[in-house]
């Protein structure tokens, strides 16, 4: 699956112990279809984070 992502606004919220932004952005679908998306997205360096996405279920699932 293959996604086409545009972010259209990345905003420093703070960057006190982490960095704080707001961004927007628009996903475009395999139909076709744009979703714009608002998000706030916290940096605090070096790390990752995975989310398991069910494509059978059409949705996202945690360890646990």
């Amino acid at each position: 699956m293959s996604l086409n992502i545009n972010v259209i606004k990345d905003k420093i919220l703070s960057e006190n112990w982490f960095v704080l932004r707001n961004m927007t952005y628009e996903l475009t679908r395999s139909d076709g279809s744009v979703v714009r998306h608002r998000r706030e997205v916290y940096d605090r360096g070096n790390g990752a984070t995975i989310l398991l996405y069910n494509r059978f279920a059409s949705s996202a699932s945690r360890p646990g």
